[in-house]
């Protein structure tokens, strides 16, 4: 950690809506220089975490996600696949292992996993930790029993994403509500297991809306260990992809996206805030601006499940070019114990 950081700063879990709304109304440099302050306090100030994401199951998802390709509402000719061999999915994760990553993560397009599956989810934890790698998975909503089940398999890391504000989650997704993800973020927490939960923006929604996404990860009891922060990629045949591909909405302003970045960082000070979807068509600029404000994460490779990501030469040019180091896994700075 840097020789000159700030004292950490207090975890809180009791934000107003008022007092986020107002990082995001500071000025740019001022919202960038607390973001970068409370990131240095807690994290390496140039080390940023490389993790892969290896779609394991593909399409066929019930649920109606608006910005989703892999659902069975949406038209975009994505053919759905079975779960994958165990043995296909650690090859994948030795790959990743040797390109630099230190997180394997695992998806599957499911509302939720059957109980028949899980031995097979469960080799695939085990395999990838094995390897030396952290695990992440993400699966749609799980019981209680099934997340006790990936605790004793030793998965480290269970995604499953708010996706945007409490009050506007109904426009965007209908199978499901706010309180299922809840729920299933619950049962994660209670298994011991770590938390990985964020959302999308640029899907139309206004900075209000931002902030009631914010608010909602920021006053969990616990923060997520970790924050990914996806921009819509408008994808041709789903609800969100048609509605907004031709319009202004469909990219959010880069320096909207920076400051979203920022009060992720400042409201959650520990935890990892990544840079997910939307990569691939930010400016490097744009995603050395996201660094300044505290992002500490990235997925690498060409694929994002099964839209384009940046590409492990891109990146690995961007990183030379800012100075910057992939995260060794023992290099995040743990919280000292209240």
């Amino acid at each position: 950690m840097n020789a000159h950081a700030n004292p950490r700063p207090a975890v809180r879990s009791d934000w107003t809506r008022e007092e986020i709304a107002a990082l995001f109304d500071l000025p740019f440099n001022d919202l960038l220089w607390q973001a970068q302050a409370a990131h240095r306090a807690s994290h390496e100030a140039n080390a940023v975490q490389l993790s892969t994401l290896l779609s394991i199951k593909t399409g066929g998802c019930p649920e109606d996600c608006g910005y989703c390709n892999q659902s069975v509402h949406a038209e975009t000719g994505l053919k759905a696949t079975k779960l994958m061999d165990v043995r296909a999915v650690l090859q994948a994760a030795a790959q990743a292992k040797d390109a630099g990553s230190t997180r394997f993560c695992m998806g599957a397009a499911w509302r939720n996993p059957k109980d028949r599956d899980m031995p097979a989810i469960v080799e695939m934890v085990q395999g990838v930790r094995q390897m030396g790698m952290e695990t992440c998975m993400t699966l749609g909503m799980l019981t209680e029993d099934q997340a006790r089940t990936l605790a004793d398999a030793g998965l480290d890391y269970y995604n499953h994403n708010i996706d945007t504000a409490p009050e506007r989650y109904d426009q965007v997704i209908t199978t499901r509500t706010f309180e299922d993800r809840i729920e299933t973020l619950e049962h994660v927490r209670e298994a011991g297991i770590n938390v990985c939960c964020g959302g999308i923006v640029g899907m139309g929604e206004t900075r209000a809306d931002r902030v009631g996404f914010i608010h909602a990860l920021a006053t969990l009891p616990v923060h997520p260990e970790s924050v990914p922060v996806n921009a819509l990629v408008p994808v041709k045949g789903t609800v969100l992809g048609d509605m907004l591909a031709d319009t202004p909405l469909a990219k959010i302003d880069e320096i909207e996206f920076v400051r979203t970045v920022a009060v992720a960082r400042i409201t959650m000070p520990a935890s990892m805030v990544r840079l997910s979807a939307g990569r691939e068509s930010m400016s490097d600029a744009a995603q050395a601006l996201c660094f300044m404000a505290g992002a500490n994460s990235i997925f690498t490779g060409d694929k994002l499940l099964t839209t384009d990501n940046a590409g492990d030469d891109r990146d690995a040019a961007l990183f030379a070019r800012l100075g910057v180091t992939p995260m060794a896994a023992e290099c995040k700075v743990e919280l000292a114990a209240e």
